[in-house]
């Protein structure tokens, strides 16, 4: 199937989803995070872990999210036009393109929109040039903060170790140094140096709070042949 090509789940499909992400785990990691919501990520709920053997025996792909205070497992409810929405069973979305999140719901902060103007590295990082500088777009809620300018400068810091679910993974790290409208943050990536896929992140979703976010189970047609 090609990466980019449209996919529409109707909602009892999604329901669906969820519902049997709870009923095959039960009462283990995935099960009792199927029930949280990236808002209580971000707002304070403990976090969760998950086994390998717990990711495979749902077919459905996984990520998981986490906030200053806590984490959750989302599962893939919708893809349209290359966009990811990953939903949380109380309807918590994240947003992602190209690995880089795009938008939030059902947390606080919300990230409505955020969109890049001009370069976008980030269809494949290990082409990055040195000092490549992006220039973001952002829109979040509380407060109105619409149209904030953003501008990142991407820097490879080399090979580091990832573990993912008990697996290490050697990944090219990517660090993205963010300035303007009030942000001093900066963002992380962890890229696959064989096929240029992102599999953890950290991101900023607002100028006070990031997410980090790790593949467990990624979106096959996601993951270029090496």
């Amino acid at each position: 199937m090609s990466r980019n090509a449209p996919i529409s789940w109707p909602i009892t499909r999604l329901i669906f989803t969820l519902l049997l992400l709870v009923a095959m785990t039960g009462c283990g990691a995935i099960g009792q995070s199927s029930v949280k919501a990236v808002r209580l990520a971000i707002q304070g709920a403990p976090d969760v872990q998950a086994t390998a053997d717990e990711v495979a025996a749902n077919r459905f792909p996984q990520i998981k999210v986490t906030g200053p205070s806590g984490g959750a497992i989302l599962v893939l409810g919708n893809l349209d036009g290359g966009r990811q929405a990953w939903y949380s069973s109380e309807r918590s979305i994240v947003f992602l393109r190209d690995g880089v999140v795009v938008a939030t719901h059902g947390g606080s902060p919300e990230l409505r929109q955020m969109s890049i103007i001009g370069t976008h590295p980030f269809h494949d990082l290990r082409q990055l040039k040195p000092g490549t500088r992006v220039v973001r777009r952002y829109d979040v809620m509380p407060g109105h903060r619409y149209g904030m300018h953003v501008t990142g400068t991407l820097q490879k810091q080399g090979n580091e170790r990832v573990q993912i679910l008990g697996r290490t993974r050697e990944l090219l790290h990517v660090r993205e140094q963010l300035s303007g409208s009030g942000w001093k943050r900066d963002n992380h990536y962890w890229v696959d140096p064989g096929n240029g896929f992102i599999w953890k992140s950290v991101q900023a979703i607002a100028p006070d709070t990031s997410l980090e976010i790790v593949q467990l189970k990624p979106y096959a047609p996601d993951l270029k042949p090496r």
